[in-house]
């Protein structure tokens, strides 16, 4: 299987609404491993490591809107060269 990393940077109503939480937790679920961001510009960059797929479902998800309380207006999405994480985690 292949492995890769990908960049996420999702803006919109992205901070404030548990956004990183649970961005993580589908991530883990996917088995995918990174970190998410918040940003000063108010955007969320999501760095997104593992199988391609599973990475893939993961930027889908952040691409229809991610968490209930979230409200994406866009995605920009970045490849970037493949780094060993041992889990998600939430960045500060």
């Amino acid at each position: 299987m292949t492995q890769i990393c990908t960049v996420a940077y999702v803006y919109g109503v992205v901070q404030g609404v548990g956004f990183r939480y649970n961005t993580q937790h589908k991530a883990t679920a996917l088995g995918v491993t990174g970190y998410a961001c918040n940003l000063d510009d108010g955007s969320v960059e999501v760095l997104a490591c593992g199988e391609r797929e599973a990475v893939d479902r993961l930027v889908v998800w952040l691409k229809n809107g991610g968490p209930r309380n979230a409200r994406v207006d866009r995605v920009l999405v970045e490849p970037r060269g493949f780094a060993e994480y041992k889990e998600f985690s939430i960045r500060y």
